[in-house]
């Protein structure tokens, strides 16, 4: 026997009950944005790596990209995420767009990690960005839309929170115990695995960026800071707008959470569940010199963050609030009850459908009807209709349904109206 060929490590077959999550997950996701007033865009799966290896740091770009090399030489990269080329597109007509620009997507990223639980090499993200307007509005409403989704899903502040941090106030922090400036977003990188590593391998690794052991139990000490918050104005007025937003229960501050991609200026945040079995289910932040950095004339500030599918499924199933879905579409199966009588059936699924119900025809005219009636038992149709002789004869139809077993027999004209 020929052996049979498996998927590609980290990636999915979306079989029809699976799909059905995607379906469902991608409708809350534009009902969510489109509340808010964003607009859908997309762009492309293939990108030059020089547009992630600008900004979005070395681990990405080294580790995690899916690379290839196109004839001409050029190295590409399958989308490892969505906001460089966000501001690559911004920063193509940033003379003809209308600012704040207000952006949704969802689609396929890439990234070369270890397949595990509520992570794969290829998995689905929405997008949300606010582009074009650098006050802590923007910040407070692209968290709001997060939290919202929360509560669309179904999901209470007693079970997930978003973590928010201000990168610039962490930076203010560290160059006050000493710590260099050319040396700041080295240690941002140790700070965001503080909570991979054990404490005395997190201190090592501040040690090695250059930091005395003194500094680096400082910077232990401010990521471990519940109060640091304070100092920072400009997070006291996005919790004070969270409030007016009636997302507050979904919000805590955390100084430990840094985010790893580079092009993050100001503030962060991060989605987790509170039970902690996800290091982090979603993360974004402000990155104010991202659109400029991929070639617009002027500074562009933007904010925004990405939610991941395989996350999201799993938190849900955790908390019990995963979704019961119809994977099956179909309202009726139209039964043949003989190869002589197949136009007849055909004739009443076409009336069917005319009538806007989902219907499909038993394509093998062969089979005897109970097995027809298991066929669709089988799959969830909740109707069938029945056409035989007799009902041919009297211009009517049996119409059986499937959850009680009860029959009706009607006429062909008032089939539309017996089933809706």
């Amino acid at each position: 026997m020929n052996q049979l060929i498996q998927p590609v490590k980290g990636t999915r077959d979306f079989y029809p009950e699976d799909q059905a999550f995607q379906v469902w997950f991608y409708q809350k996701v534009r009902e969510v944005s489109e509340l808010f007033g964003f607009q859908e865009y997309n762009g492309p799966f293939l990108e030059p790596l020089e547009l992630y290896a600008a900004k979005s740091g070395e681990e990405l770009v080294k580790k995690q990209a899916f690379t290839l090399t196109d004839q001409s030489g050029k190295i590409l990269a399958l989308r490892p995420e969505m906001t460089p080329t966000l501001a690559r597109m911004i920063a193509q007509k940033a003379g003809e767009l209308t600012f704040p620009v207000k952006w949704w997507t969802y689609g396929s990223r890439y990234r070369y990690e270890k397949p595990q639980k509520g992570r794969g090499r290829e998995f689905f993200q929405w997008d949300c960005d606010i582009i074009g307007t650098d006050g802590p509005e923007a910040d407070a409403e692209a968290i709001a839309i997060a939290a919202t989704m929360y509560k669309k899903l179904g999901l209470a502040g007693s079970e997930v929170k978003i973590k928010i941090n201000d990168r610039k106030l962490l930076q203010d922090e560290l160059t006050k115990i000493g710590v260099p400036e050319n040396l700041i977003v080295s240690v941002f990188r140790v700070a965001d695995k503080k909570d991979k590593v054990t404490e005395t391998d997190f201190i090592q690794m501040l040690v090695e960026t250059g930091l005395s052991e003194k500094q680096a139990n400082s910077v232990k000490e401010i990521l471990e800071n519940k109060t640091l918050y304070q100092k920072s104005e400009w997070l006291l007025n996005i919790l004070k707008l969270l409030e007016k937003y009636e997302v507050a229960d979904f919000v805590e501050f955390d100084p430990g959470i840094v985010r790893g991609l580079e092009y993050y200026t100001r503030t962060v945040f991060e989605g987790w569940d509170v039970n902690g079995e996800f290091r982090a289910i979603w993360g974004g932040g402000r990155y104010d010199n991202l659109v400029a950095d991929v070639g617009a004339k002027n500074k562009i500030p933007g904010v925004g963050f990405a939610m991941g599918d395989m996350v999201i499924a799993e938190i849900l199933k955790q908390y019990k609030k995963y979704p019961a879905l119809i994977a099956n579409k179909t309202k009726v199966l139209v039964t043949v009850f003989s190869r002589e009588l197949y136009n007849n059936s055909l004739e009443v699924t076409n009336l069917l459908r005319a009538g806007g119900i989902n219907a499909e025809v038993y394509l093998n005219p062969d089979i005897k009807i109970d097995k027809q009636l298991k066929y669709a038992d089988k799959k969830g149709i909740p109707y069938v209709l029945v056409l035989g002789p007799d009902e041919i004869n009297a211009g009517s139809v049996t119409i059986k349904n499937m959850s009680s077993g009860t029959q009706t027999t009607v006429k062909k004209e008032k089939i539309i109206e017996s089933i809706t």
